[in-house]
């Protein structure tokens, strides 16, 4: 039998060796208690789910998120049956996101059967919370190509007033319900209104239609603007962007051809999303893909894959949204994710790009953007020192918030 951490060994551990030696699942305990102050999430569901799974068991990582989601889901149905609808709003949002965490637990286990249950069981939570929820808030469907993308509308009041509106880009694999814990319910707070959404190939469009991934998101952001300004309660001069984690980068493709944002913040900012895969990739291989040997490539990376049953499973996570079949052509996908200092300098909307300590997955990118997207842009550290470390600052929201937020207020202020 492993030995299972105990809840005092994890919080002793916190800043230093981390709540587990497994990046992966370190960064959801550290992603989930990041969101503790917004409501998503309670420091003892946390810790009472973490101390009875072992590092790198993958089977009860799902299980155990799976059933505290299940029992907080539960628990919100019978609060909501009784009439207590702010209890229960804030038990749905915390299971949407108990199940986030089990939808990409998914990625670890044998097979993916299990995903479409998990996530289309955190999607109910989450709008069981919309319904619940004494927040105003309404669903919509952005017009995109031949389709639609299923968002949300928050606003902060019953005011009709035209008010600064925050639109809101997730990363690769985010669930929407994180968004509330990362910059949604902040936006709230100081009167903005807020557009949630899922995009091409993230969460619903690829679960459920099977849409992809694409570079160019100005193709997806100019008909989010076109839906948003024909709104009564939208001001056209004070609106904003918001890019979490590889929304960083396709915020800022999109602000090189997309103009109508008065200002935007990209966290972090991400030049070159190909980076983070080839910094995973030893060099051979790397040499075999630059060269063009995709054959080569291929049969190596597979041999490479079958001695390595988590790259695989890494690997098969995140090439799915990128709908390419072999590793050669996945990756030649992946590196149509790069601006280039042309596009960079072709930014004009004020841009703030956070910059953590101890960033894992693009480091340098944001101060590369900085420094190449000129006056536009702004760049905003957050140290270790501070608790605000590591990739999109997750034990620091509320003082990244501070920062974005108090940024932002000025610059639609001019």
């Amino acid at each position: 039998m492993p030995e299972f951490p105990t809840v005092a060994a994890h919080l002793h551990r916190v800043f230093s060796t981390g709540f587990y030696p497994s990046a992966d699942f370190d960064y959801q305990v550290r992603g989930l208690l990041g969101s503790v102050a917004y409501g998503g999430a309670e420091t003892g569901e946390i810790l009472a789910t973490i101390d009875r799974v072992a590092d790198n068991d993958h089977e009860h990582w799902f299980r155990a998120w799976s059933e505290t989601a299940d029992r907080i889901h539960a628990e919100a149905e019978t609060a909501s049956a009784a009439g207590h609808m702010v209890t229960a709003a804030q038990k749905y949002l915390r299971a949407a996101n108990y199940f986030a965490v089990a939808v990409d637990a998914v990625s670890g286990l044998g097979d993916d059967t299990a995903l479409l249950f998990a996530f289309r069981s955190h999607r109910s939570c989450w709008d069981a919370f919309v319904d619940t929820t004494d927040r105003i808030v309404e669903r919509v469907q952005i017009p995109y190509e031949t389709t639609a993308l299923p968002g949300y509308f928050f606003a902060p009041s019953w005011e009709a007033a035209a008010r600064p509106t925050l639109v809101m880009v997730n990363g690769s694999d985010g669930a929407i319900s994180t968004l509330w814990s990362s910059g949604a319910a902040g936006a709230l707070a100081r009167g903005y209104n807020v557009l949630v959404f899922d995009g091409p190939g993230q969460q619903s469009m690829l679960f459920e239609r099977g849409i992809g991934f694409r570079p160019d998101w100005e193709a997806v952001l100019t008909p989010v603007v076109d839906f948003l300004l024909v709104r009564s309660d939208v001001d056209a001069d004070r609106l904003a962007l918001y890019g979490i984690s590889q929304g960083g980068f396709w915020i800022a493709r999109a602000l090189t051809r997309e103009h109508r944002f008065a200002a935007a913040i990209a966290d972090p900012g991400v030049v070159e999303v190909a980076s983070s895969w080839a910094a995973n990739i030893p060099g051979s291989l790397m040499k075999l893909f630059r060269a063009g040997k995709k054959d080569s490539f291929d049969r190596e990376m597979a041999l490479g894959m079958k001695f390595s049953p988590k790259t695989a499973r890494t690997w098969r996570f995140r090439a799915r949204p990128y709908r390419q079949e072999g590793y050669f052509d996945t990756l030649t996908e992946v590196h149509r994710y790069v601006l280039s200092e042309a596009d960079l300098r072709s930014i004009t909307t004020p841009l703030l790009l956070t910059d953590p300590e101890d960033e894992q997955f693009w480091p340098g990118q944001s101060r590369r953007l900085a420094d190449h997207a000129g006056p536009a842009a702004t760049l905003a550290d957050f140290t270790a020192a501070e608790g605000a470390n590591f990739h999109c600052q997750p034990l620091a929201r509320q003082l990244t918030d501070e920062r974005m937020f108090d940024w932002l207020d000025e610059c639609l202020a001019r």
